[in-house]
């Protein structure tokens, strides 16, 4: 290949993937936040609309409990999201903070999914359901752009908690 045509400098791609990394973990926390607010929004609406035993399903306060703590984790996530974003604008290193980020995020979007899908019932299970689907496509977030493991290991390292 060309010298033309190397990008970046030469000697350093190993370097330059791990800054793109960076911003793919702060992608995958960002995009978390609004994808799980769609699903709780949906299935509390399927709640009030779903009746048992004579009233709605979202009438019974475990499921409100869930869904608040769900929403809640969420909120803390929105949150952490906007300082690493005001850390990253400032030029710092958010290398810490977007693995722990997107740690929290594949593991939140998992629990969000698996709620919502056990919420709706056998008919959340269904493949033709957006329910199916959530769970299905967001169980990536755990895995892409570096998998839970390689963000404990990175998150070990940076930490000191390493032999």
């Amino acid at each position: 290949m060309p010298v033309e045509n190397t990008i970046g400098e030469i000697g350093r791609g190993f370097q330059q993937q791990m800054a793109q990394f960076v911003v793919e973990r702060m992608w995958a926390a960002y995009s978390t936040v609004g994808a799980c607010e769609v699903a709780l929004q949906r299935t509390a609406e399927y709640l009030r609309e779903r009746h048992a035993f004579g009233r709605p399903l979202l009438a019974n306060q475990h499921l409100q409990y869930t869904l608040a703590e769900l929403s809640a984790d969420l909120d803390l996530l929105r949150s952490y999201n906007y300082s690493i974003a005001e850390a990253y604008g400032r030029g710092e290193d958010t290398t810490r903070q977007a693995t722990i980020a997107k740690l929290t995020a594949g593991r939140l979007i998992r629990r969000v999914a698996d709620t919502c899908l056990q919420y709706h019932g056998g008919m959340g299970y269904v493949e033709e359901t957006w329910t199916a689907r959530f769970f299905r496509d967001n169980r990536l977030s755990s895995i892409g752009g570096g998998a839970d493991e390689v963000m404990l290991q990175v998150l070990a390292r940076l930490d000191g908690f390493t032999a």
